[in-house]
């Protein structure tokens, strides 16, 4: 099929910065995988590749039990079973609509408490005075893979009783002094959506931290079957396929190369805007080994002279597609807006970082042509 033909402008394409490329794996390899899948007609349901997949992002991840999924939200939803949350979620308003969501699904309430303004993630000093007697569980997030203050967090927890699960989309290989930020807390989970710094087309994973909860989380997974006939909890189809999982152990191969790439594609950026008035971003912090996910730049409109939208717009027309990544703010989302810790005045910092960011383009293989393109657009 030639998809030219429906709807697809791919002659333009090429023209165009987009805001992120998957990465993608060696076709020659792929389909040496898929082959060996037609042979043994094995599909999905745990099968080899499904397999070794977990045992090898197990150690690139250095974790030690993960249980693959079909995409990134199953994830979310199932830890919040498996660890039976009741009540009130703390949670950021400052996210992917999924963590939000993932919450409202368990018929729990959703509890926003603002975001610290240095690295757009929860603020710790704000989430002890929004527990409540019903709050049983805080869900935080590592916003563009910077990690969040997990001691703070975890002391936090630890002190009132209460559940941690970190949506750490965003933070695939991001490690905190030589550890795993993906160990913190009771549980974590990743997404391998395309867009993602490591990607299985679509996918994701919930990590644990021992033997007997991953096996649960694999039930939970697989309708609650413990075997042939038992079903121990009312669990829902989530698995990830043996085809996504060959290509994930492909694409697995080339991961560091892709950080270190993006790595670049970041110093390239910080370097042309470190001088540009009006216009921040988000530096490494000291023992963190970053992924590079995205490179949000932040626009002081009354020093640039130029508001966020209208710089969006302004690139946009110079074939630079960038993304307002996260606005608008789950809690401002009508589905949500409702709730009265969803009230921009309870939430002033993450209204006021939704309506200045823009996700330059980021991904590997991305050129330092292409980046000046892009720095082009900003400082003229």
């Amino acid at each position: 099929m030639d998809i030219s033909k429906i709807g697809f402008d791919l002659e333009h394409r090429d023209k165009l910065i987009t805001v992120t490329s998957p990465l993608l794996p060696d076709l020659g390899e792929l389909v040496k995988s898929l082959e060996q899948i037609w042979k043994y007609r094995w599909l999905t349901n745990n099968g080899p590749f499904h397999q070794k997949l977990e045992a090898e992002l197990c150690k690139y991840l250095k974790v030690g039990y993960l249980s693959l999924f079909t995409n990134g939200t199953l994830p979310l939803i199932t830890a919040l079973q498996a660890l039976r949350v009741t009540g009130e979620v703390i949670t950021t308003p400052y996210s992917f609509v999924a963590t939000t969501h993932a919450i409202w699904w368990n018929g729990l309430k959703p509890v926003f408490v603002d975001i610290d303004p240095m690295t757009c993630n929860i603020n710790p000093d704000k989430i002890e005075e929004a527990i409540t007697p019903r709050t049983t569980a805080i869900m935080p997030v590592h916003v563009y893979g910077t990690p969040c203050d997990t001691e703070r967090i975890q002391a936090i927890a630890d002190k009132h009783g209460l559940k941690v699960i970190y949506d750490a989309a965003h933070a695939f290989g991001v490690e905190v002094n030589g550890k795993s930020i993906l160990e913190a807390g009771d549980m974590s989970t990743l997404s391998f959506h395309a867009t993602k710094v490591y990607n299985t087309v679509e996918g994701g994973a919930l990590i644990t931290h021992d033997k007997e909860t991953k096996q649960y989380i694999d039930y939970l997974r697989n309708f609650g079957f413990s075997g042939e006939t038992e079903i121990v909890a009312p669990g829902i189809n989530s698995k990830m396929d043996e085809i996504r999982a060959a290509y994930g152990l492909i694409n697995l191969k080339q991961a560091d190369a892709a950080i270190e790439s993006r790595k670049q594609v970041a110093m390239w950026y910080r370097d042309a805007l470190k001088n540009v008035k009006g216009i921040s971003y988000l530096e490494d912090m000291p023992g963190v080994k970053h992924n590079y996910a995205y490179f949000p730049i932040f626009v002081d409109a009354d020093a640039y002279g130029m508001t966020r939208d209208e710089l969006y717009t302004k690139i946009k027309v110079g074939n630079v597609l960038g993304r307002r990544y996260f606005y608008p703010l789950i809690s401002n989302l009508s589905v949500y807006r409702s709730l009265e810790t969803a009230d921009p005045s309870h939430l002033p910092v993450a209204n006021k970082i939704a309506d200045s960011v823009i996700c330059l383009p980021m991904y590997a293989g991305l050129t330092k042509k292409e980046t000046e393109r892009v720095v082009e657009q900003i400082v003229k």
